[in-house]
C-alpha cells in the first residue's frame, strides 16, 4: 500500500504566531511526498507556474522509468522541513530557506529498502486572492559546485617543525610504516556514522564529499602519504597559523580520482569497469557534464537486493543511495562514473 507522512512540527514566526505561508508549506511537503510515490504529477493549485509544472513532470517521469530499469518501487516517503531562514515575510510574499530531510523506502525483489537525503531548497510563496502559493522553487545543488583549488604551498621549510595531523611517518620517526589491510568495515562504519554530520575533529568544507570520502578511506587504514606540497601525495593537518594545509586530493574530487588512478603505494586502488565489481568502502566518482572533471565522490556503504551498490557522500547528506544519482538534480544525460576499488593490503 502506498503510504506517505509529514514528520515534524510546524515552525512559528515571532511572539509564536505562525506564519501565513505556513500551510502552503504543509501542502507542498505532503505533495512532495505524494509524488515521489506516484511518480505521476498532482494537480494541486498551489503551483502555478507552468514551467515549475513542466520541470516536475519530467523529474517523476525520470523517475518512474529509473525505478523501472532497478525493478524497484517506492512504497512510503517521509520528508521532514526545517526553516532554515526567512529572508522575506512580506503580507503578500514570503521567501525562506527549507532543508528537507527524507526519508525513503523501497522495494525490490520483496526486500524493502530505506535511503536518507538531505536536501535545501528556496521557495518563494505569494498571495493571490486570499490564497498563498509557490512562485519559485530553487533546488540547491552543491555537488555541481567545484571547490577552488588555492595557491600551491611549495615552500615545506614555512611549516616544517609542526607535525601533521595525520602523518604517521613524523610522529614516529625511523619506524618504518607496515602494509595493513584495508578495514572495510570500519571505513563504512565512520561512513554511517557522520553522513549527515561533520567530525569536528575535521574541517567542515561547504562542497565536502570528498573531504568526508577521505575521511571514510583514513579511518578504514589508508595511510596518509604527507609530501607537504598541495598538489601531491594524500594527506591532511588542518589550518595551521590560519592556513588550509591539506592536499587537494584529500578535498577535491577530481584531485582525489587523479590519485587513486596513479598512486603505487601507500593508499591505492584498481580501476574497474562496473558497479557491479565494488565492495563495500570502495569509491565511485561523477563527472556530471562528460567533461572528464569529476565534481562528487562517494563511499559504497551497502547493496541492494539485486546486488548493485548503495552509496554515502556528503554535501547533500545521503546514506545508501543508490549509486548511479539519477535522481539527483546535478545529474545530466552526459554524467560519467569512474569506479575504484581499493585495495585490500595498504601500505609501503
Amino acid at each position: 500500500m502506498e503510504r506517505w507522512q509529514w514528520l515534524g512540527a510546524w515552525e512559528r514566526g515571532e511572539k509564536g504566531v505562525e506564519r501565513e505561508w505556513n500551510h502552503a508549506l504543509y501542502t507542498y511537503v505532503n505533495d512532495y511526498n505524494a509524488c515521489e510515490i506516484s511518480c505521476k504529477p498532482h494537480h494541486e493549485p498551489l503551483i502555478a507556474d507552468v514551467a515549475i509544472l513542466e520541470k516536475r513532470a519530467e523529474r517523476l517521469l525520470l523517475l518512474e522509468q529509473w525505478y523501472h530499469e532497478r525493478e524497484s518501487h517506492p512504497v512510503r516517503s517521509e520528508t521532514r522541513a526545517k526553516l532554515l531562514q526567512v529572508l522575506s515575510n512580506e503580507p503578500y510574499q514570503g521567501v525562506v530557506d527549507v532543508q528537507l530531510y527524507r526519508r525513503l523506502y523501497y522495494m525490490k525483489s520483496g526486500i524493502t529498502h530505506r535511503e536518507d537525503r538531505i536536501e535545501k531548497e528556496r521557495l518563494t510563496f505569494y498571495k493571490q486572492q486570499g490564497r498563498w502559493g509557490i512562485s519559485s522553487i530553487v533546488h540547491d545543488v552543491p555537488e555541481r559546485k567545484p571547490i577552488i583549488l588555492g595557491d600551491s604551498m611549495s615552500d615545506e621549510n614555512s611549516f616544517a617543525l609542526n607535525k601533521p595531523l595525520l602523518n604517521r611517518e613524523l610522529l614516529y620517526p625511523g619506524i618504518p610504516a607496515r602494509p595493513s589491510r584495508y578495514r572495510r568495515e570500519d571505513a563504512v562504519a565512520y561512513a554511517d556514522r557522520w553522513w549527515d554530520s561533520g567530525n569536528p575533529e575535521f574541517e567542515e568544507f561547504d562542497v565536502n564529499c570528498t573531504n568526508y570520502i577521505s575521511q571514510c578511506l583514513f579511518a578504514g587504514g589508508a595511510p596518509i602519504n604527507y609530501t607537504g606540497r598541495r598538489e601531491s601525495g594524500w594527506w591532511y593537518r588542518g589550518y595551521v597559523g590560519g592556513r588550509e594545509l591539506w592536499s587537494f586530493s584529500w578535498a577535491v574530487s577530481h584531485s582525489l580520482q587523479n590519485y587513486l588512478a596513479h598512486a603505487r603505494t601507500g593508499l591505492t586502488a584498481t580501476l574497474v569497469d562496473s558497479p557491479s565489481e565494488l565492495q563495500l568502502g570502495d569509491v565511485i566518482f561523477y563527472d556530471w557534464d562528460g567533461d572528464g572533471r569529476y565534481q562528487h565522490s562517494t563511499i559504497v556503504t551497502g547493496f541492494d537486493a539485486g546486488g548493485m551498490p548503495l552509496v554515502n557522500a556528503n554535501t547533500v547528506s545521503s546514506r545508501h543511495r543508490y549509486w548511479d544519482y539519477k535522481d539527483s538534480y546535478a545529474w545530466t544525460t552526459a554524467t560519467r562514473y569512474r569506479f575504484f576499488h581499493i585495495s585490500d593490503t595498504l601500505g609501503t
